[in-house]
């Protein structure tokens, strides 16, 4: 199984669309709209869908960021459009956005690019919000290595704005510990993806760490969604590790451990309960 399927991997095929204001229909409600692979930056990978909801507006319309799998290095905004379907059934009045972004396979790309492209992504979300009717109310959500890019951009950036909250699918949470204690993926394979090794730059894996950036005013209410026998992510030095930082910093936290599962594998009955949980935490948290 390649690396892909096993950090998170269904393909769609989009005409790429341009945006505009959107109209309204003939009793003057906002129609819900969607927009395929809409560039939110000059790089062929920097594209976006779009998927918003009927009876938006500027002060109520909260958003969605979605980022996919893939270790960083491969990976498609396709991967996630069953999370998209359902999260539009559960959580019908927010706007969703799902994004792509540079991959590290590419050398071109190196760490932090995946990073700088999801921050990319939001600020041109928020400087679209009044065209597209949403509000600067903003969740993060990712997998895998999306839930990793999601939890940084959640935890390090307040500008433009700071997100609301985020949703974590087994996110890598300690870069240091990844390296040091590899799973299924080796540790040349990791220093390749990020570009270096925590010896030859040590700033970098810092930096690239959500697990250091959690402080009572810097995180947001997070909710963690882990497979006990992740052998990608591991359960206890990577999402359990940041729970108990969260709680340390009296940042609300939601721990939803699968007993005996893996990395993402899991049954349609597993994904129901968490979705169930997701849905529940948002509406306590970013009600």
């Amino acid at each position: 199984m390649s690396i892909r399927h096993l950090l998170f991997g269904a393909c769609m095929v989009a005409m790429a669309v341009s945006c505009k204001k959107e109209t309204t229909n003939n009793n003057n409600v906002i129609n819900a709209a969607t927009y395929l692979n809409v560039s939110y930056g000059t790089y062929a990978a920097q594209k976006m869908d779009v998927y918003l909801p009927a009876g938006r507006t500027t002060t109520a319309t909260k958003v969605m960021l979605l980022v996919h799998g893939g270790a960083w290095s491969s990976g498609d905004k396709t991967d996630l459009s069953a999370f998209i379907d359902t999260f539009k059934r559960r959580l019908p009045a927010y706007a969703f956005f799902n994004i792509n972004y540079r991959l590290s396979a590419t050398p071109a790309n190196p760490f932090p690019t995946q990073e700088m492209d999801v921050k990319a992504a939001l600020e041109y979300i928020y400087s679209k919000r009044n065209e597209y009717l949403i509000s600067d109310n903003i969740v993060m959500a990712g997998a895998s290595a999306g839930a990793h890019l999601a939890l940084l951009q959640a935890y390090k950036y307040a500008i433009p704005v700071k997100a609301k909250a985020v949703v974590d699918f087994f996110g890598p949470t300690d870069m240091n510990d990844l390296y040091n204690n590899p799973g299924l993926v080796p540790q040349l394979a990791i220093a390749g993806i990020i570009g270096a090794t925590p010896l030859t730059n040590p700033l970098l894996y810092q930096q690239s760490s959500p697990l250091n950036f959690v402080t009572n005013s810097a995180a947001c209410p997070t909710i963690i969604l882990q497979g006990s026998a992740d052998l990608l992510v591991n359960a206890q030095s990577q999402s359990v590790v940041l729970k108990d930082k969260l709680l340390a910093a009296t940042v609300p936290v939601q721990y939803v451990g699968y007993n005996g599962l893996g990395h993402g594998d899991w049954n349609s009955a597993t994904y129901s309960d968490a979705f169930s949980k997701i849905q529940a935490f948002l509406t306590l948290y970013n009600p």
